[in-house]
């Protein structure tokens, strides 16, 4: 009898065990710890607060001239993030009253959404109506957001973290066609075209060819020393079709061919 009372109390005791919540993991930080003062969030941003005015800059009225914006307000930190005449490109206006949606709509400086919207209106649009449908919109693969480069802890800041960056994904059109930049079955004089135009527009553009942006292609304006530019966007082709084998005859066919002998 003790043997068994001592059987059944082991076994309440392994159950409890068992039944004891495991600690889920902790949550990874963020790359930048939240600034908890205005000072911290300006520090290293050169931030003169005397600048600060809601009248709309020379570029702004450029902008509003060819796209659909919505003014933003100054973007700070944490540490290095952040920029000044920001504003959501929701469109970019052609000369017919058509426009081209931006999808979902980007956040960027004044100056990069004027570059972007440009480069679409008088470069992508002509070169899209070739192929007899008009561009109706773009996907915005990302746009502002406080980063490094390609998300690598301990990496140089992102010209995304300054609104001067934006990654492009497929254009849509009007006939319902969707063609993603990077796709080999897409037009490739089409392709072309528009990587030849955006490497003389920006002075960074990533697509194929480069590990991190084999699914889109990235452009921004970066400023280098002696106006060094990247253009890195390889327009590749098909892969070569490789003819199957034959079918090996039937039985039927064998024993037919075998009589003509």
């Amino acid at each position: 009898m003790r043997q068994l009372l001592a059987l059944f109390l082991l076994a309440l005791t392994c159950g409890s065990a068992v039944a004891e919540p495991v600690p889920l993991p902790r949550p990874r930080p963020p790359i930048w710890p939240e600034p908890k003062t205005f000072a911290e969030a300006v520090a290293g941003l050169d931030f003169n607060a005397a600048a600060v005015t809601d009248k709309p800059t020379a570029c702004d009225g450029r902008l509003a001239d060819i796209a659909r914006t919505v003014p933003m307000p100054r973007l700070i930190g944490p540490e290095a993030c952040g920029g000044d005449d920001m504003v959501e490109l929701e469109a970019v206006l052609l000369p017919n009253n058509s426009h081209i949606a931006v999808d979902p709509p980007a956040m960027l400086n004044c100056g990069m959404a004027e570059s972007v919207s440009a480069w679409l209106r008088d470069e992508a649009a002509p070169r899209v109506a070739k192929l007899g449908a008009t561009l109706t919109a773009i996907e915005n693969y990302d746009s502002y957001e406080c980063r490094t480069r390609n998300r690598v802890p301990g990496a140089k800041i992102s010209e995304h973290a300054h609104g001067d960056a934006l990654d492009v994904r497929a254009l849509h059109l009007a006939d319902g066609r969707r063609l993603e930049l990077t796709d080999v079955k897409v037009d490739k004089p089409l392709r072309e075209g528009l990587r030849e135009t955006a490497c003389e527009r920006f002075t960074t553009v990533l697509g194929p060819g480069d590990p991190y942006h084999e699914g889109h292609i990235h452009l921004d304006v970066i400023q280098r020393n002696r106006g060094y530019r990247v253009c890195q966007w390889q327009v590749r082709e098909p892969p070569p079709v490789v003819p199957l084998p034959r079918p090996r005859p039937s039985q039927a066919e064998i024993i037919k061919h075998s009589r003509k002998l």
